[in-house]
């Protein structure tokens, strides 16, 4: 069974760094052909797309967030992770990280969620 967990701090201060972790089991984080995504939600914005990961050298980023976003691959490790640079309180969320699927492009597999508050 695929599960996927992410973890991190709940508590970010204003402009500092947020980063998660996302743990992969029951399938490599290895192959080619899903992507490895963070997706986030907050009560104003609903779902957001954040970026994702499908292989070495094939990283993408929503537009909107690409300047402070990050995302990498241990695959020693079985994870993927997430930077978000420059945070602001507008950066409060539940962040999940998903499995998408490289084929029709929809989330099969879900984390259960983080919360994070941007907070001082």
């Amino acid at each position: 069974q695929v599960q996927l967990q992410e973890s991190g701090p709940g508590l970010v201060l204003p402009s500092q760094t947020l980063s998660l972790t996302c743990t992969v089991s029951g399938v490599s984080v290895a192959g080619n052909y899903h992507y490895w995504s963070w997706i986030r939600q907050s009560p104003g914005k609903g779902l957001e797309w954040m970026g994702s990961i499908r292989s070495v050298g094939r990283i993408y980023y929503s537009p909107s967030l690409m300047s402070r976003t990050s995302i990498s691959r241990d695959t020693s490790k079985n994870q993927f992770t997430l930077q978000l640079s420059s945070v602001t309180l507008e950066d409060t969320a539940v962040y999940y990280c998903a499995r998408v699927d490289g084929g029709y492009w929809y989330p099969d597999y879900w984390g259960q969620g983080t919360q994070v508050t941007v907070s001082s």
